[in-house]
Formats: structure tokens, C-alpha cells, sequence
């Protein structure tokens, strides 16, 4: 059995700090790494021996014999033994849930994150199909915590089952209600879930609780009822994995996977792969990022992705449009490189807000203007190709242009969604508009 390597850095914040050293023997639960600043706690996921420790990662080998038992954490308010378990956001986000439940809405709203932003991926709905009711509970917990009056379940209107499964549990739960959304991205964006859920249009640098909201995702809502109820530490993760694997390209759900887990020994599970492909993904196809077998799963790892092989563009001028919705520019340059692209020029979506930390924010999520300034700028630069990665309304208004000025455009999802058989992103034909459920109006 191979080590498993626990990264010390799973969320938004510093690295933490190793508590063990080689030789040390741990159980399922041991705190093995604190926090220096903003951060969570991180645990043991399997009794083994730690083999190795260094700046970036805690090793260990697993013992051939798992017991089921954990360490518990300590005895606490309901706060602070959701700290002490070291639960994130387990969307992709990574923010620690102590620090964004430790504010006072003063009656305000739970929002739930069931999206399932980032298409492929399905593990959030088949929890809430199989485990709604520790959902519901964690809710509990969480509006009983930030002083919340109501909650509302954010979901697409295409999870038929999921849906129904919510409103049957959700009859004994007046202070719960369902939205529903449409099939685009990014709808899971949090300021996008305030947005349709609430009616209020946040700025980019502002964050929910300036609508006395808090966006939690599902799993990451499971794990406070789990921290609560059982005193479990946060050391496993769900996930999908998906692709061009053998047996065909249905999704895997894995529940429960150990942190530290290697990408390969998830594939195999699902598996393994099949024949040729292109590149390994560790999150979503918009967000992600190419990875490798050996890596392992965080707190924070939404999907693994096996994708066909990308096509060559012999050196073709190529010019990247940044979107703050999908993958960064250094995404967009590793997807140039491997297609055989000649990068020739760059331009910013006119919605990508830049942050005072670097970062760029959608000023309106899923609500795109026009793209044909860029589009002119491309074609003026001598480009053949453009690589975009941008949400289903702001391709959809890339495509009004390009196509006129002879520009072939490449999504940077392309190469994923032909692997999974889901559509390209190119003319949105989904309505932005969802009737809702009447019996669960806001």
C-alpha cells in the first residue's frame, strides 16, 4: 500500500504546521498539522506510521488493518467543534467554516450550495439523493449557529430525483425552502446563489454576509453535522471521477475517500484507464487544474477527470480571452502548450473585476455584456484560434462575433465535454428563467 500524502496546505490561508515526525504512530483522527494563521486543522486519515514530513506534506503509511474507530475531537460548543474538526469549504473553495459561521446574520439566510456548479461532477446530488437527512441537520446546526431565520436549498431544476427527495423532506421544515436554477455555469458561484436566490446584486469585492447571507455547500454541511454529532474530524472527502476510463464514461461517486488518497488509486477503482488520453484533471473542467497520478486528494478536491487526447493546432497564432468564471491565464496557456498553440495575444473578459489580492471576479456571474471588442482585438493581432473558458452566457456572446471574423474558438472544456458526451459550451440554449416551486416560495 502506497504512503499517503497529506498536503499541508488543503484551504485558503497559510500552510499549517506539522505536529508529527517520522516514526510517529497515528490513528484515523489524529491532529497531525494546526493552523499559523487562517486555516484548519488537518488529520490523520488512516492508522498508519508517518514516514516522512516536509514544508508541503505529511507522509504516511497506512498499516495493512483499518479499523473504522476515530480519534474524536474535543467536547465544545457547537462553534467550536466545527474549528476543531478543521471542516472547509468542500466545494473547491477551501474557506474555513469555523471563521464563516462565527458571524452573526441576525436573522438572515443559509444559503446551500447544491448547484453542482462544474459540470461532470455529480457527487453533491447523489449525497443529497442518499443522504438528505444529515443535510437538513447540518442546516440546523448551521442557522442555529449564525443566528439564521431561514435557509434555502440552491439547486439545478434538471436533478429531477434530488429534488423531489428535497421536497418531500423538506414538508416538516418551514423555515427551508427550494430554489431552482438554471443548467449554466456558474451558477454555483456564491454571489451568483445570492443573486437568484435573494434578488440582491453583490459587488465583486463584497461577500455574502453583506446580504446577511452565509453559501455553504452541501458536503462541507454534512461534515459540521458530522463534527457535531459525532465529534468527527474532517479527513475525507466525496468525489466524482469521470472520463475516458474503462467500462465506459459514466461518473464514479466515491463517498468518504481518505485526504491524502493518490489520483491513481481512485482511477483504478473507477476502472482504470482506457487506452490513450490527454490530461488528468483535479477539480472541474472550468476550474481545475492538470494534474498527475501521484498527486493526492485534499479536503477541497471536487473531481478527477481522465480526458481524450487535445488536438494539435501546428503552431497556429492563438489568442487567450481570461474569464474570472473558468480557468486562469496560466490554465489557458497550459492548454495552448498542449494543443501546439502559439500564444499571440491576451485579453480580459470586460466583467473580470481584478481584486486588491490579484484575483479576478466576475462583476455580474452568468451575465455576460459582448465579447466582440475582444474578438476584434484577436483578429487585429494576426490570431487563427482563440481559447476562451468563459460561463454559457459570455460564450454564448463570443460566439455572436467570432464566428463572423473567421475566428475558430476552442473552449478550454472542449476536450472534457467531447470525453463525457455533454455539450460544448458555445450558444447558451438553456433559459436563465426557472419557475419555481410555489410551495416552497420565498
Amino acid at each position: 500500500m502506497r504512503d499517503l500524502q497529506i498536503l499541508l496546505r488543503q484551504h485558503i490561508g497559510a500552510p499549517c504546521k506539522a505536529l508529527v515526525r517520522a516514526g510517529d504512530r497515528v490513528k484515523k483522527g489524529t491532529r497531525i498539522a494546526e493552523p499559523t494563521g487562517l486555516g484548519a486543522n488537518i488529520f490523520a486519515s488512516m492508522y498508519g506510521t508517518v514516514t516522512k514530513v516536509t514544508e508541503e506534506a505529511v507522509f504516511i503509511h497506512p498499516d495493512e488493518e483499518q479499523e473504522e474507530a476515530f480519534e474524536p475531537i474535543p467536547e465544545g460548543s457547537k462553534l467550536e467543534m466545527v474549528k476543531a474538526a478543521g471542516v472547509v469549504g468542500m466545494g473547491g473553495a477551501g474557506f474555513p467554516t469555523g471563521v464563516k459561521l462565527g458571524c452573526d446574520l441576525n436573522g438572515g439566510y443559509i444559503l446551500i450550495n447544491a448547484a453542482e456548479c462544474e459540470p461532470g461532477l455529480v457527487h453533491n446530488i447523489r449525497q443529497l439523493e442518499q443522504g438528505c437527512e444529515k443535510v437538513i441537520r447540518g442546516v440546523r446546526y448551521c442557522m442555529e449557529i449564525s443566528n439564521a431565520a431561514k435557509a434555502i436549498f440552491a439547486i439545478k431544476k434538471k436533478n429531477e430525483k434530488a429534488v423531489e427527495v428535497l421536497r418531500e423532506a423538506l414538508k416538516e421544515e418551514p423555515s427551508m425552502s427550494i430554489h431552482l436554477l438554471p443548467d449554466i455555469y456558474p451558477m454555483g458561484e456564491e454571489r451568483a446563489v445570492v443573486r437568484e436566490c435573494l434578488g440582491i446584486e453583490l459587488e465583486p469585492d463584497k461577500l455574502p454576509s453583506a446580504a446577511q447571507a452565509i453559501v455553504i455547500n452541501v458536503e462541507t454541511i454534512s461534515r459540521v453535522a458530522e463534527a457535531i454529532e459525532e465529534r468527527k474530524p474532517c479527513f475525507s472527502k466525496n468525489l466524482t471521477v469521470v472520463g475516458k476510463l474503462n467500462g465506459g464514461t459514466q461518473p464514479h461517486v466515491f463517498m468518504d475517500v481518505p485526504v491524502g488518497t493518490a489520483v491513481e488509486d481512485l482511477i483504478e477503482r473507477a476502472g482504470g484507464i482506457d487506452g490513450v488520453y490527454g490530461e488528468i484533471i483535479m477539480g472541474g473542467p472550468f476550474t481545475g487544474k492538470a494534474t498527475t497520478l501521484e498527486a493526492p486528494i485534499t479536503k477541497t478536491t471536487g473531481g478527477i477527470i481522465v480526458t481524450i487526447d487535445l488536438p494539435d493546432l501546428h503552431g497556429a497564432k492563438v489568442g487567450l480571452l481570461v474569464c474570472a468564471c473558468g480557468g486562469d491565464e496560466a490554465r489557458m496557456r497550459d492548454i495552448c502548450a498542449k494543443m501546439n498553440g502559439v500564444v499571440t495575444s491576451v485579453a480580459r473578459c470586460k466583467q473580470a473585476a481584478e481584486m486588491k489580492n490579484g484575483a479576478l471576479k466576475c462583476e455580474r456571474p452568468g451575465n455576460c455584456p459582448g465579447q466582440a471588442k475582444n474578438n476584434l482585438q484577436f483578429k487585429k493581432d494576426g490570431c487563427e484560434y482563440i481559447i476562451i473558458g468563459n460561463c454559457s452566457d459570455c460564450s454564448n456572446t463570443v460566439m455572436g462575433s467570432a464566428p463572423k471574423m473567421k475566428l475558430k474558438v476552442f473552449h478550454q472544456t472542449d476536450h472534457v465535454m467531447r470525453t463525457i458526451g455533454h455539450p460544448l459550451y458555445r450558444h447558451l440554449r438553456v433559459s436563465k428563467q426557472v419557475e419555481q416551486l410555489p410551495e416552497y416560495s420565498r
